[in-house]
């Protein structure tokens, strides 16, 4: 355990006693950086006056209980705000960690979490599913083997439910691997209720027939084999019924929409509006999150640099003055007063300007971004008609002679590369594409014939979020923050947030009114009529 060294001093000294004290604790700064090996955890607090000869010292200070001589019998009394006018100096321990080592350590420990989470429910199913498919056959087989000279035999009446029983148990084992034996999409935060519900359903029901079986037939040794072969159809029955019950509560509940969530991107405030069922907050979660990656453009960070320092701009000419401050120069000069009318003036004047200023940058930058698409899309039509005429020539070309697409592709690249990385700093998207992604684009489209068009729409609008590499997401871990448990379903009026490292989606839940329709008959007849037509007109 480090030490700690204690000195109390008197805040009524003198401005002498405290620049003694000063330079004691620069002597003793420069004490202990000269023994680097040794590192101790000190506090050192002003002295009250200069220590005696005969009293002990530590660093020209006297320790702890020790009198000091220079001492005045009256300041014996120690000041009540003695720990205000205290100054602390500590250093680090040998055994101390630093912030980074426990950062690391935390990442560590999470992903072995994670990796175990994400396995585990898939050890279970494989493990329940193992049990309910073998425990059939067991119960055929435990008879046939402990006392087979006992057993009666049932002929075409056993061979027919053996039958029956081979294809149900065939059709239950591809059920559970459609349905359970998938692959997860995420790691969600708890436990699905209706999965642990279902878990702990089959085991009942498989330990129950194991119990009855224990005591009915095992203890008894049951000669009857018609009635064991129909105790292990009736325990697949009731497997598959406990399927059928998943496939509901599973993929069929929440099919029938209940709600229309609103989702909202924190930083640029892009909103979509989805419709889901009756699902939980965090399979809620999951499934916007899906949504999320369809549906919603690229999060780029780059289009905001522009408000903010627009923002920042206009902040910095505003100018205030305090002129309740004592000692302020406001106060004491009142002749300033009058100077500062006039230069708050002009940022005032530029804070009513700002709406001008936004309406002729925001023109500017149309205007920009409308000058480059135009000839980007030049460029782009120039290479593509001169790749169709190469085509025509090649034709008749020989086959040595003849361009690998690919090659087409490299070869008609650079004629459109400074336009669309002009076009791309002017939209900021310039960190989306790279050149390899670009030239893997090209040659697809001149190897499935597209128009220029084609090729230019994934640069000319932002594409969803799924489109781009995984690197360009951006958002790897999600976190969901609720005020409700994330394994109760959604209702009217839930809200909850799912963050991410650079921005939030914050979503709320609204519920789909009850619509009542009513039916009007309209008697084909009532919307006949005559029209009467005078055959004297007026001349």
């Amino acid at each position: 355990m480090d030490t700690e060294s204690t000195h109390s001093g008197y805040s009524s000294r003198s401005g002498r006693s405290n620049r003694h004290g000063d330079r004691s604790r620069e002597r003793y700064k420069c004490s202990s950086s000269k023994d680097s090996s040794r590192s101790e955890r000190s506090v050192v607090i002003n002295p009250p006056d200069t220590p005696s000869q005969d009293s002990p010292i530590h660093n020209e200070e006297p320790l702890p209980g020790e009198p000091s001589a220079a001492a005045d019998p009256g300041d014996e009394a120690q000041d009540d705000n003695w720990g205000e006018t205290t100054t602390a100096v500590t250093g680090t321990s040998e055994l101390s960690i630093s912030q980074e080592e426990v950062v690391g350590l935390g990442k560590e420990i999470q992903d072995r979490t994670q990796g175990f989470r994400r396995y585990l429910p898939l050890a279970v199913g494989s493990c329940v599913g193992l049990l309910v498919l073998a425990t059939p056959l067991v119960f055929l087989l435990l008879p046939v083997v402990m006392w087979p000279d006992r057993l009666q035999a049932c002929g075409a009446a056993c061979e027919g439910l053996f039958l029956s029983i081979s294809f149900k148990i065939l059709i239950l084992l591809v059920a559970v691997w459609a349905l359970f034996l998938r692959p997860s999409r995420a790691c969600l935060p708890r436990v699905c209720v209706y999965r642990a519900f279902l878990t702990t359903l089959t085991l009942l029901l498989t330990m129950s027939y194991w119990l009855f079986y224990g005591v009915r037939i095992l203890d008894a040794q049951d000669e009857d084999y018609h009635g064991i072969v129909q105790f292990a159809v009736s325990l697949v029955d009731s497997q598959l019924f406990v399927h059928y019950l998943a496939v509901v509560l599973l993929e069929l509940r929440h099919l029938r929409p209940c709600y229309s969530v609103c989702v909202i991107r924190s930083t640029d405030g892009e909103t979509r509006h989805y419709n889901i069922g009756q699902l939980s907050i965090q399979r809620a979660a999951l499934t916007i999150l899906e949504y999320y990656y369809r549906d919603f453009p690229l999060h780029n960070p780059a289009l905001l640099s522009a408000s903010k320092h627009r923002t920042a701009k206009h902040l910095a000419g505003l100018k205030v003055y305090n002129v309740d401050a004592p000692g302020s120069t406001a106060a004491a000069q009142p002749s300033n007063g009058n100077q500062s009318r006039p230069m708050v003036t002009p940022a005032t004047k530029r804070k009513d300007n700002a709406h001008s200023e936004l309406y002729y940058e925001e023109a500017d930058y149309e205007r920009r971004v409308r000058k480059r698409r135009a000839r980007l899309v030049v460029a782009v039509e120039e290479a593509f008609t001169h790749v169709r005429r190469m085509k025509k020539e090649d034709e008749n070309a020989a086959p040595s002679d003849i361009m690998d697409v690919r090659e087409a592709a490299l070869a008609i690249f650079p004629s459109m590369a400074r336009a669309l990385q002009k076009y791309l700093r002017t939209t900021r998207r310039q960190h989306c594409h790279s050149m390899e992604s670009i030239q893997k684009h090209l040659a697809f489209c001149l190897i499935n014939n597209l128009s220029p068009k084609a090729f230019l729409e994934s640069y000319l609008a932002p594409s969803p979020t799924l489109q781009y590499g995984p690197e360009r997401w951006m958002a790897d871990q999600w976190t969901l923050i609720s005020e409700a448990s994330v394994t109760s379903g959604i209702k009217e009026g839930t809200e909850f947030l799912l963050k991410c490292l650079d921005f939030s989606l914050a979503v709320t839940v609204k519920g789909i009114p009850y619509i009542r329709l009513t039916e009007e008959y309209i008697d084909p007849k009532s919307h006949k009529f005559i029209l009467l037509l005078q055959s004297e007109t007026s001349v």
